[in-house]
């Protein structure tokens, strides 16, 4: 066969040389020519033929036959597929382009036979010898070498064909300018000039030099016309979009010196060819469908097309594109309601804001502005919060001016090191450079300057404010700044008046993200005095004394602690004393640190949380028993930093930075440690007090157990399983195990800001080795006897045991005075049966065991059972248990823990009698109680949500089961003192959960005797109440998602704004304090408030996706058809009130979706979103919906309804696992090629649909429009199989741009099939 074939083209050289000399037509050649072919079985596009015909074309003819007579045949053999187009033009490539300067008509020849036939492959590709074809010209181009993708699969070749010819060309038109030496490498990637490759077997017989050089202009302008003419082609520009995405290291080189032509090429400047189609591929500009972004985005999305961020400084923010970015504003407000979550605020926010910036096709100037409008409204909302024990200001001020600016810092970060980087990953660089961000950075703070409503600051920060802006005005002036500039604020200068825009912009520039440049922004400095800003003098001059080395006296560290450290110098500083000072130091510099530094040294709070765990856990050895652990020396410090970050705002802040699971490590050890110390080892302070073991550990300890949900009722943990709400698992096993993986995790431990200062210290975890609860076997065995205690009854207390004769001892203690009365102690509880035995009179502490308190705590879950026992049986009074138990825990505060798990235990087993809060055995509710029941009704207002009445009287006036009331009593006998502060924060939420358990109306019965002790918080008390009504109503909740619905659109009649969106959705605070009294709270803040205590999230999706479709068929009831909306515009009628236009109304749907989206999200967490994506959604397409009764809306309301799903499923797959191309959880992965299947088997025809197929249409096409867009990383994670399967769906529907782009975002497997698309479609 190959003797044969050779014959045959050496047949077809002979006759070609003899038709030249007789000057034979092209197309009798090319007849004669095909016939031979067809008979030897070579055609169509024969190699063989090419490669004749290239070297016919080289050689110059011969016998002095004209040079044209040769291209002519071969412009024949190509219109008649004989031969390779692709092959011939390779071979010739390789010669004519170094040649062309000396034979300019053969290469003029060369670009005109390039641009008929050079990218005509929709037949070659179905060749039988293309694979030998792609072979040869492997050979020739070294295409596989060069581009690192092998060649063996057509559409890849035809990609990396395209790309070498445009290259060719583009180093041809530089070269002939001169502009090869401007680039990196000097040189042009493949041979451009004589030297670079063999000359031409034989001689042409070319014009005079002067017409040569005329040809030779000719040619650069043709070769620049060709460029442009490629860069315009729909095909072509498709095809090079598959190189962009896949072979970005070529791509970026190509690209560069694609600009280097634009900027500096003469010709090109001179040519009247728009620079259009240039500038879009240097620039990145073309989006997945070939068509530039901009005009996509009008063509699919008019609505949102060119919507800025609107109507930013208004506290009524509608339902329009700003509240698009709701998202934000539900997450902070959530952060804020008290749990404490073990993951970091900065790197959940930093996804969240890429993520709603990816999907609402927004700037990054409206993504900045967007989130800093929400932290603003954040510390707005409750600028004068009520009262009780909840995180307060300082935790949202903590979010404005700290987590917020770390997301920022994330963000610009990962700009910056994507910039390097050159793999597939790098979608994010089509999203932004570093440069561009700060530069949006800028703007979105400059235009936050007209928002000063928004700016105004609370009072207790206006002094921080006026400092910020006296600083700015001192640089402007040409001040110099030291380390003492306050002082010289104070002493030379007036005091401006700043608002918290100055302190954002503080907490920036500490940061590095932005200069000092800013200070001469118009209008950025006020000297307006304000005369509520003065700073104390003393204040400001104590950090200064304390850098030149003044000792730490009382009056001096007092003077620290309630003025934050202004740098990280002081800070460092601060750490070394409490590292290597003398003792007293110790304890001071632990002091001041854990002051106003680390509550509002916003500019550093990362460093300072981290300082804090260090000093709790730097001093630990491995082993953390026994009393050679090296922390029992550091006691009395340890004590210090536990207090000062008890109160209930500290826990919080040390959550959002995701510090909580070494928190937790750090407090395990020192539980471990001085939970087996005698109480009688003690410290003594500077101060005079001394402090015992008891002391530390129950300092230590309660902090512990308010990290994971210990509060909760232990039926979340038998019965809910995944649909238990977020955050629910949360147990010390789990906080471990992620505390390891943070110290273990390459990425973790190699991640640096490279935008800020690091200080040494907080470079890495306080220990890289792993930690599990076997490192602590006292707090393990406490851990198993307190799930025990909540999984059954008590049981196994033997006589004569340790354990019997401890909680003998300390009934005894705790009830001598009903000893002393003859009441039978011995008797409390049969199961302990202790013996009856007269206790000491007086309040003798000494005689209390002397144990440690691991020991004391083991027997409290007894004597709490023989006490409650007791009582049930009316052998103790109810005053005497609360007292007894109130003694117990002024003994070993850490008790309390107990106590809490043994009665939230108990109240789940519904085994104890009721208690009658009648005021005589147990206190009465009475006198609050009609108040309570009025203010819970005007809480829930707005959600429309019917109140159960509270009795009134007869036997259920105030009854509450047993523990629960013993458990009331016991809290109420707590003075409100900065020492029971830190026992009520966990006692507190302890009491409020196991009330909210237990049935109607016992938190509100609670609340109204708390508010009988404490006036002040009576808000907070009858908030909490109100909150119950939806604990055991589902129904409630329903009503109360749809609250949430109809407020943020604007339709609901009792909403709090008319305008809707996050003013009615949140409100602007709540309280008696508030404008017109206690007021209804926003539907939003409740929800918020309420899911953790919905007994099985798992519905609650499935409830949100039908009050999104509800809210749909409202919206489509308004919705005025883009027909009508111009009819009505071309006569004199306009839409009626409530009517709106098919672009708001689909604004309208994206608001409504990205709310349900949240809600999932917050409510349920991944496991909710993957019963979403897994369950939900295939259900609700495969059964019959009738959205559209009596078609009235005409169909509208179906493809509303599409698009609303589509947002919703994006939505909440993007807040649930993010947009990066690497994810954190497989989970991701599983759930998108499960969902991605299941499209495809329904548009194969697999699986019947019972949906409107209008609205499949708009959902399966708005989904994947929206992934290819905002998120191409999901594709990357399904099978190839699955994508081909989808776009031949996508084709089916006329959606050929549609189905290249997902193709194309599927990755370097995709890029063939792709290809082999894009060239098989008609564009």
């Amino acid at each position: 066969m190959g003797s044969t074939s050779s014959a045959w083209l050496q047949w077809a050289a002979e006759y070609t040389k003899a038709a030249q000399a007789d000057a034979l037509p092209p197309n009798e050649w090319a007849a004669r020519v095909a016939a031979a072919a067809g008979e030897m079985e070579d055609v169509p596009f024969s190699a063989g033929l090419a490669e004749m015909l290239a070297r016919l074309l080289l050689s110059g003819g011969s016998s002095g036959a004209a040079p044209g007579a040769a291209w002519k045949y071969a412009e024949a053999a190509l219109a008649a597929r004989l031969a390779s187009p692709a092959l011939l033009l390779a071979l010739l490539s390789s010669r004519v382009i170094p040649q062309r300067a000396a034979r300019p008509t053969v290469y003029r020849l060369y670009l005109e036979l390039l641009r008929r036939h050079g990218f005509k492959f929709c037949f070659q590709m179905k060749a039988a010898n293309f694979k030998k074809v792609m072979q040869l010209i492997d050979d020739n181009l070294n295409l596989s070498k060069i581009f690192a993708f092998p060649t063996c699969e057509p559409g890849v070749f035809i990609v990396e064909f395209v790309l070498c010819i445009l290259w060719k060309l583009i180093d041809t038109a530089l070269d002939d300018e001169g502009l090869l030496e401007l680039t990196p490498e000097k040189k042009a990637r493949w041979p451009t000039r004589p030297q670079d490759i063999s000359a031409f077997e034989g001689s042409f017989s070319e014009q005079k030099q002067e017409k040569i050089e005329k040809l030779q202009r000719m040619n650069s302008v043709i070769t620049i016309e060709l460029i442009g003419h490629l860069l315009h082609d729909k095909v072509t520009t498709r095809i090079l979009s598959l190189a962009r995405e896949n072979m970005q290291t070529q791509w970026g080189v190509f690209t560069n010196r694609l600009q280097l032509l634009v900027a500096n090429s003469s010709t090109l400047q001179a040519s009247t060819m728009s620079l259009d189609a240039f500038q879009q591929l240097i620039l990145d500009d073309h989006n997945v469908y070939g068509y530039n972004k901009h005009n996509l985005r009008k063509r699919f999305h008019p609505m949102v097309a060119s919507n800025p961020l609107s109507s930013p400084n208004g506290r009524c923010l509608g339902g329009s594109y700003s509240a698009l970015w709701i998202p934000i504003d539900m997450y902070l407000e959530d952060c804020l309601d008290g749990s404490i979550a073990a993951t970091n605020s900065i790197e959940t926010l930093s996804g969240l804001v890429k993520a709603l910036q990816a999907v609402n096709r927004s700037t990054w100037h409206d993504a900045f502005m967007a989130l800093w409008i929400a932290s603003v409204r954040l510390v707005q909302r409750e600028r004068e919060p009520i009262e009780g024990p909840v995180p307060h200001l300082e935790t949202r001020l903590c979010m404005l001016l700290s987590i917020a600016t770390l997301a920022v810092a994330d963000i610009i970060e990962e700009a910056d090191s994507c910039l390097g980087e050159t793999d597939l990953s790098t979608h994010w660089k089509e999203k932004a450079a570093s440069g561009d961000l700060r530069k949006e950075l800028m703007l979105s703070l400059q235009a936050l300057g007209d928002c000063e409503s928004l700016l105004v600051p609370p009072p207790c920060i206006i002094s921080a404010a006026n400092q910020a802006a006296s600083k700015a005005a001192m640089v402007v002036s040409g001040i110099n700044i030291g380390s003492s500039y306050m002082e010289s604020t104070n002493e030379c200068s007036p005091n401006y008046s700043g608002n918290m825009r100055h302190l954002i912009v503080e907490s920036c520039i500490s940061r590095n993200l932005l200069d000092t440049s800013v200070y001469y922004w118009p209008g950025y400095i006020n000297s307006h005095v304000n005369s509520m800003s003065h700073t104390n003098p003393s204040q400001l001059a104590g950090w200064s004394s304390f850098m030149k080395g003044a000792p730490l006296t009382q009056s001096l560290v007092t003077m620290l602690v309630s003025s934050p450290a202004s740098s990280l110098a002081e800070l460092e500083k601060l750490f070394e004393v409490a590292v290597n000072g003398s003792d007293e130091d110790k304890v001071s510099a632990a002091t001041v640190l854990c002051g106003s530094t680390l509550l509002r040294g916003w500019n550093f709070q990362e460093h300072t949380v981290r300082l804090v765990v260090k000093l709790l856990s730097h001093a630990g050895s491995v082993d953390y028993s026994g009393r050679e652990s090296q922390l029992i020396k550091h006691g009395a410090m340890l004590n210090v930093i536990l207090t000062g970050i008890s109160p209930v705002d500290y826990a919080p802040i040390f959550s959002f930075h995701g510090l909580v699971p070494e928190l937790a490590a750090a407090l395990m050890a020192i539980c471990e440690v001085f939970g087996c110390l005698s109480p009688s080892i003690s410290w003594l302070l500077g101060t005079g007090e001394e402090i015992s073991a008891h002391t530390v550990f129950s300092n230590a300890f309660i902090l512990l157990l308010r990290l994971w949900k210990f509060n909760h009722p232990p039926l979340e943990y038998c019965i809910m399983g995944d649909g238990a709400p977020v955050g629910s698992q949360l147990t010390p096993e789990y906080l471990l195990l992620l505390r390891n993986s943070q110290v273990l995790s390459a990425s973790s431990l190699s991640k640096s800001r490279s935008s800020q200062k690091k200080l040494p210290v907080t470079s890495s975890p306080s220990s890289k080795n792993p930690i599990f609860m076997d490192s602590f076997p006292k707090l393990k065995l406490w851990y198993r006897q307190h799930q025990a205690c909540l999984a059954s009854t008590l049981s196994g207390l033997a006589h004569g045991t340790p354990v019997h004769n401890i909680v003998d001892s300390l009934l005894n203690m705790m009830f001598r005075k009903a000893n002393k009365l003859s009441t039978s102690i011995g008797s409390l509880s049969e199961s302990s049966s202790i013996s009856n035995s007269s206790g000491p009179g007086g309040d003798d502490a000494h005689l209390w065991p002397q144990l440690p308190a691991w020991e004391i705590l083991e027997a409290v879950p007894f004597v709490v059972d023989a006490a409650l026992t007791a009582c049930s049986h009316g052998r103790l009074f109810p005053r005497e248990l609360a007292t007894g138990l109130k003694d117990l825990a002024d003994f070993l505060p850490a008790s309390i823990a107990t106590i809490v798990s043994y009665f939230s235990a108990e109240v789940t087993r519904g085994v104890w009698k009721p208690a009658f809060m009648n005021g005589t055995d147990w206190p009465s509710p009475a006198a609050n109680l009609s108040m309570v029941e009025e203010h819970i009704k005007k809480i829930v207002a707005a959600t429309g949500v019917d109140v159960p009445r509270l009795a009134t009287g007869g036997s259920t006036l105030g009854r509450l089961p047993l523990p629960l009331a013993a458990f009331v009593s016991l809290t109420i006998t707590y003075k409100l003192d900065k020492a029971s502060e830190r026992f009520l924060n966990l006692a507190g939420p302890a009491l409020e959960n196991l009330a909210a358990s237990c049935p109607w109306p016992s938190m509100a019965i609670v609340a109204a005797l708390w508010t009988q002790k404490v006036k002040r918080w009576s808000d907070f008390l009858v908030f909490s109440a109100s909150r119950t009504v939806f604990h055991h109503n589902n129904d409630a909740v329903v009503q109360l998602l749809r609250s949430c619905f109809t407020s943020i659109l604007g339709m609901s009649s009792t909403s709090l704004c008319c305008c809707g969106g996050v003013a009615s959705l949140l409100g602007h605070g709540f309280g008696s304090h508030c404008s017109g009294g206690l007021s209804p709270v926003a539907p939003g803040i409740l929800y918020l408030r309420i899911f953790r205590c919905i007994k099985d999230c798992s519905i609650l999706a499935e409830d949100i996706l039908s009050l999104l479709m509800l809210s749909v068929k409202d919206i489509a009831g308004t919705t005025v058809s883009r027909h009508q909306s111009d009819k009505l515009k071309r006569t004199k009628y306009v839409m009626r009130h409530g009517q709106i236009s098919l672009a708001a109304a689909m604004t309208q749907v994206k608001v409504a979706a990205s709310l349900g989206a949240t809600l999932v999200w917050l409510s349920g967490g991944t496991t909710l979103v993957q019963s979403l994506f897994q369950e939900i959604l295939p259900s609700w397409f495969l059964s019959v919906q009738d959205l559209d009764q009596g078609g009235s809306s005409g169909g509208t309301v179906y493809k509303l309804g599409g698009h609303a799903l589509a947002y919703f499923a994006v939505y909440s797959g993007m807040l649930a696992w993010g947009i990066d191309p690497t994810s954190v959880s497989r989970r991701r992965e599983r759930v998108m090629r499960s969902h991605l299947e299941f499209l495809a088997s329904a548009l194969d025809g697999k699986i019947s649909l019972g949906c409107d197929l209008s609205l499949w249409r708009a959902y399966v096409s708005g989904f994947l429009e929206l992934v290819v867009e905002c998120a191409p990383c999901l594709l990357h994670e399904v099978d190839l199989k699955v994508l081909k399967q989808l776009s031949a769906g996508l084709r089916q529907w006329k959606e050929d741009e549609l189905a290249v782009a997902v193709l194309r975002r599927g990755g370097p497997e995709a890029m063939g099939v792709a290809a082999e698309l894009i060239l098989g479609c008609e564009w």
